[in-house]
């Protein structure tokens, strides 16, 4: 092979991104403002691959569509990509449609930022009967992702949700709010028709330890009191508070603020015991699952957790004790896994590409030459969106490390790729296509007229869901 840095001395360096949600933009955005790009050292140029026909990933598909953020990031995001110096090709995806040696041959270094979209396993007894889901295929259904079923079953009066974190508060609060207060978001109108049919009455959020351990945020907490007719039920017992949970209340004031908030709604009491709410959330600590109950039948009929208690340091361990709690539907919610990759190593227990820093390692623990990671196949589903930028700087700085001895291209032409995906019969979107489906979907809420009693309500957007009806869009 030729010396890269004489081929590629007097052409961009070719970079592929695989997966453009947060975390491969963020990757495409710091490569373009490196200081070398920008001091003219040498010139970038960047393909960012998409499974979905749509970019953005997890923010379309894996965030509740009531979550208030979420315009901020896809307005930031959608700069980036307009700014029209990073190539956004979607339809397309890794390991069907283009292999790692279609990659190498046009591409300089490739980055994979194809993030985590499965459930985390919960091995518990009773976990795979009818009525048990795991809490990322639910978010799939009420987001409108193209490959999931249309239907979800949603017929239990009482709902566990077991997991502390954000996706499980987003789970829970889809499930109890009334989706009349979702017509203002982008939810596809079978969503809405599956959420309205829905008979529930109570759903009950578990966590494993206390309140000031909970990996919310105060955020997501205060959107549970917005909604309207839903009660918040939480109970004295599972207030308490070790040596370790005192210092994070002093030391942290995300804690802090969370822990406030939940005394504080403990103690009111709420005046609506008076007049209650037709639905009721209700917030448990230390509840470690033991068990999913069968109802005689081979479908969910309950859920017995052991109680626990704090050992000082903020972790929990076991009393003894054992509850059961009649629920009709079970959501695990306890975190997202990464999927394995053709051609790449994978670490099946913290669901990742095994890499140092972002360099992608052989099965001998030795960098592959220009293959990198980012984002949460990088280093596990932790930390907010936000958190991917320093990733992504990490992982960036690395291959600006490596520029000069990266294996080259053969074909580094930008529409060589082009050839062969059309070559291929592969149907893929590009950037212009996207603005006609945002165009598109703006367009479906405009034209959006409500039942009655309900005609006041502005819809923004309404998400397309069928891939076919979005390529079409999308390359009509």
């Amino acid at each position: 092979m030729s010396n890269h840095s004489e081929t590629a001395a007097n052409r961009p360096l070719r970079v592929a991104i695989i997966g453009a949600g947060p975390a491969g933009v963020y990757a495409a955005d710091i490569l373009t403002k490196s200081s070398g790009v920008k001091d003219g050292d040498f010139q970038v140029s960047i393909d960012l691959f998409e499974a979905y026909p749509a970019p953005y990933g997890l923010i379309r598909y894996g965030v509740a569509p009531d979550h208030p953020r979420i315009k901020g990031i896809v307005n930031a995001l959608h700069k980036v990509l307009d700014r029209g110096d990073i190539r956004f090709l979607g339809n397309v995806t890794y390991g069907r449609d283009l292999t790692l040696h279609d990659f190498r041959a046009f591409y300089d270094a490739v980055i994979f930022s194809t993030g985590a979209i499965k459930d985390a396993d919960l091995d518990i007894p009773g976990i795979k009967l009818r009525g048990s889901f795991g809490g990322a295929d639910f978010v799939s259904w009420y987001d409108g992702h193209p490959d999931v079923p249309r239907e979800w079953p949603l017929e239990a009066k009482e709902i566990a949700v077991i997991g502390n974190g954000n996706v499980a508060l987003d789970v829970a609060r889809m499930l109890v709010k009334h989706p009349e207060e979702l017509l203002t978001t982008e939810i596809p109108d079978n969503v809405y028709a599956g959420l309205k049919a829905s008979p529930v009455t109570d759903v009950h959020v578990f966590g494993r330890r206390g309140p000031a351990q909970v990996k919310f945020t105060p955020l997501e907490l205060r959107e549970l009191s917005h909604m309207d007719d839903v009660d918040i039920v939480l109970y004295p017992e599972d207030f308490e508070f070790d040596d370790a949970s005192d210092e994070a209340i002093r030391t942290n004031n995300q804690v802090k603020t969370m822990v406030n908030t939940l005394t504080n709604w403990l103690v009111e009491e709420h005046a609506e015991s008076e007049n209650p709410s037709s639905r009721r959330l209700h917030l448990h600590f230390l509840h470690s699952p033991v068990e999913v109950l069968d109802d005689g039948t081979g479908k969910v009929g309950g859920i017995k957790f052991e109680r626990m208690q704090l050992d000082g340091t903020g972790n929990a361990k076991g009393t003894g004790e054992y509850v059961e709690y009649p629920v009709q539907a079970v959501y695990r919610a306890i975190g997202y896994h990464g999927s394995a990759l053709d051609e790449l190593e994978y670490d099946a227990r913290r669901g990742v590409i095994p890499n140092e820093g972002g360099r992608v390692l052989d099965a001998d623990g030795n960098p592959v030459p220009g293959i990198y990671t980012t984002g949460w196949i990088k280093r596990g589903p932790v930390g907010l969106i936000g958190h991917t930028k320093g990733d992504a700087l990490e992982t960036i700085g690395f291959l600006l490390e490596d520029r000069l001895t990266l294996p080259a291209a053969r074909n580094p032409d930008p529409q060589a790729i082009i050839d062969l995906l059309e070559e291929r019969g592969i149907e893929y979107t590009t950037w212009e296509g996207w603005n006609k489906l945002d165009a598109h979907e703006a367009g479906l809420g405009a034209a959006w007229t409500g039942p009655e009693g309900l005609d006041h309500v502005v819809r923004e957007r309404i998400k397309v869901v069928p891939r076919e009806e979005m390529i079409r869009i999308s390359r009509g």
